[in-house]
């Protein structure tokens, strides 16, 4: 599967638009026709790769729950996030506003004031409406275990936005293993793995809260960086393992410390795996596995030597020498807004509802979950409220529907390197601007270059310059239409 790239919205047209002719309906279609609430699982990982699934055949990835969880339901492999990086992804997929809309641009440094912002004040303003707020409103019960990472004050708590209950931990991160989490309140110590403690905990919430509505989110730390310890069956996969890494031919790449990092990495994510196969076993212990959506997606992508870099949106280069740095831009580091960075793995699962085994090739952003969750749960989207997002409900119906085929991504990177890019792709082209350090700017065929390794920002091709004058448009309209703050900094104007 090609998590980059998808046939061209034309000819998905006219398969459409033939089959539709011919009056032959969709073998992938599911009823609609049940009211009943569902109960909601939200699995949402930090730093999760696309390609670090096993069924998807990009990496070594061991992931035998996950490519289960896949056959009993939908795989969305144009799944992204508008930015990448953690505190604005999660603000926009709680809000379906973009990070800069609710000043949440980078990620919240509390714990680094040495870098460029010391931000304790920052998080989601209470006055914002989410969806578990909404949710809350019609009898759902909701919890969310493990990271927040949207505000460190009160007014900024999970139990301000929608959530009965919270366990877990508010800051960026915490340690892979013997966490402290805030329980009922109280922090806590706790002793063993992070991921297997969160586990433990939404365990007790199912068995807890099983006879009525239920929304759990369920945020796991991994596999962000650290990501040892690791427990041992999480490791023998890779322990032995020659592993092959995605691009061993770039040039000045250090093979042999991506390939350690790489085994670490993905036997991280062998623990999410193992995991998620308790939580799916207790559903079918509980018997509500029929009656519940099984949601795993992460808050963006991750790089593993891809384009020479590791991380995320703010990566790092991987290399044996860093290149020189430039004014805004230290050396070690490689701000991006690649797809690697930005798409994120989406399977959804509903027995009964949902196709399974089935692939829906949509663009689907995180601010298009607020308004697909409250379709999910039969309820209205209010009026009042203004979201970015869009809901593809019908999508999760129907394998062959395309609620959309381009995406849209903003990234103002604050700490360490300073950038303010925004990016928009129709599926086949991609155009990236940077418009503080207007020598960044980039353009790929990402039909015919799908790993974004040739530059054609300065192609000679008419036909290239037509295409990056009209995506460069979409982008400037977007950003008018957004009140995206980037546009006075830059051009000293309100552009209302």
């Amino acid at each position: 599967m090609n998590i980059t790239t998808r046939t061209t919205a034309n000819i998905i047209s006219l398969v459409l638009l033939t089959a539709h002719l011919l009056g032959c309906g969709s073998t992938n279609t599911v009823s609609t026709t049940n009211t009943a609430k569902p109960n909601i699982i939200f699995i949402y990982t930090d730093d999760q790769a696309p390609w670090a699934l096993g069924f998807t055949k990009q990496s070594a990835a061991v992931t035998p729950n996950l490519d289960k969880l896949a056959r009993q339901g939908m795989v969305f492999p144009n799944a992204y996030t508008t930015t990448p990086v953690c505190s604005p992804s999660r603000a926009s997929l709680l809000t379906s506003k973009y990070g800069y809309e609710l000043g949440i641009d980078d990620w919240i440094n509390t714990i680094y004031p040495s870098l460029t912002r010391y931000e304790p004040e920052l998080g989601l303003n209470p006055s914002e409406i989410t969806w578990p707020e909404l949710l809350q409103q019609q009898g759902y019960y909701n919890g969310l275990i493990g990271k927040w990472h949207i505000g460190y004050q009160p007014e900024h708590h999970p139990t301000q936005h929608g959530y009965q209950e919270f366990t877990g931990f508010v800051a960026g991160g915490t340690k892979t293993a013997n966490p402290k989490l805030e329980i009922n309140g109280q922090v806590k110590q706790q002793n063993g793995l992070t991921v297997d403690i969160l586990t433990d905990h939404a365990l007790e919430f199912l068995q807890n809260h099983q006879q009525k509505p239920f929304m759990l989110s369920l945020h796991y730390r991994a596999p962000h960086t650290a990501w040892l310890p690791v427990a041992d069956e999480d490791m023998q996969p890779f322990e032995d393992l020659d592993i092959q890494i995605p691009n061993p031919n770039y040039p000045n790449l250090d093979i042999q410390r991506t390939k350690t990092m790489m085994k670490e990495y993905l036997a991280s994510v062998h623990g999410i795996d193992r995991n998620i196969g308790r939580v799916l076993a207790k559903l079918d212990e509980l018997k509500l596995a029929d009656n519940t959506v099984v949601i795993f997606t992460s808050d963006h992508g991750y790089s593993m030597g891809h384009n020479g870099i590791w991380h995320k949106g703010n990566g790092h280069w991987l290399l044996k020498q860093d290149p020189p740095a430039t004014d805004n831009i230290p050396k070690n580091q490689r701000p991006n807004l690649y797809d690697n960075s930005i798409k994120v793995p989406l399977l959804v699962r509903w027995p009964n509802r949902v196709a399974a085994g089935t692939t829906n090739l949509s663009s689907v952003s995180n601010l298009d979950w607020f308004p697909t969750l409250l379709d999910i749960a039969n309820m209205p989207i209010p009026s009042y409220l203004n979201l970015r997002g869009n809901s593809f409900a019908a999508a999760l119906f129907n394998a062959e529907k395309l609620t959309s085929t381009d995406y849209y991504a903003a990234y103002s990177t604050l700490h360490q390197s300073i950038t303010g890019m925004r990016m928009y792709s129709d599926g086949n082209y991609k155009l990236i601007k940077d418009y503080i350090n207007r020598g960044r700017d980039e353009f790929y065929n990402l039909t015919q270059d799908p790993q974004e390794s040739t530059n054609l920002i300065h192609s000679g091709d008419p036909n290239i310059q037509r295409f990056i004058n009209r995506f460069d448009n979409i982008i400037y309209k977007k950003m008018l239409a957004t009140h995206d703050p980037l546009l006075s900094k830059v051009f000293g104007a309100d552009n209302e």
